[in-house]
């Protein structure tokens, strides 16, 4: 069964650590997801997008076989074949990131996508990163909203919140809020177009 779960900037109920349930997305099933994904990523079967996500998929899903004994070889499985989708795809995307549906890898290589949440229908293009600002201590990470368009380049690092419909440009990098609707990018990025504007 998955957990319920509601984000906002200062939620701290649910923070990607350790991984003891499975998130992915209410209401759909797991095979269903993993189709809505395909079809997401063109129907292209050698997508390295596309395996990503899969494999973030099933990463999940193994968490709702109980006992944890039976889950063992599941999480080996899933080890192992995350590691190759690294290697090979050049995509790190650990199973205890929230990621909504409908989300494109656009791109492959140089993605290391560990935010709080990734929300539904986001584009996400080659060579981003999403983190921790720090080495050090509890300083979270980013949570992005719905249809956020990400493009190549772009690092997204500590506690941000990005709202709906924003778009980033390439190589910006986004330190503090963005609001919903905007368009941003530089460095630091900046809002250069307003949802009103």
């Amino acid at each position: 069964m998955n957990q319920h779960v509601t984000f906002g900037k200062d939620d701290d109920r649910y923070v990607p650590s350790g991984g003891h349930d499975n998130i992915n997305p209410e209401g759909i099933g797991f095979w269903a997801l993993v189709r809505e994904d395909f079809n997401t990523h063109d129907r292209d079967a050698f997508s390295q997008g596309f395996w990503a996500l899969f494999w973030h998929r099933f990463g999940n899903w193994r968490m709702s076989i109980r006992p944890r004994a039976l889950r063992m070889p599941f999480s080996l499985f899933y080890k192992i074949m995350f590691k190759v989708c690294e290697v090979f795809g050049g995509i790190m995307l650990p199973y205890t990131t929230y990621v909504g549906r409908r989300v494109k890898l656009e791109h492959f290589g140089g993605m290391i996508l560990v935010a709080q949440r990734i929300g539904d229908d986001v584009v996400i293009r080659q060579n981003t990163t999403f983190g921790l600002a720090r080495t050090h201590g509890e300083h979270g990470r980013p949570i992005i909203g719905d249809r956020v368009d990400i493009g190549a380049g772009a690092v997204l690092i500590g506690k941000v919140e990005v709202g709906a419909d924003t778009v980033i440009g390439a190589n910006a990098v986004v330190t503090r809020d963005l609001p919903a609707g905007c368009v941003a990018a530089g460095v630091p990025a900046r809002i250069l177009k307003g949802h009103d504007e």
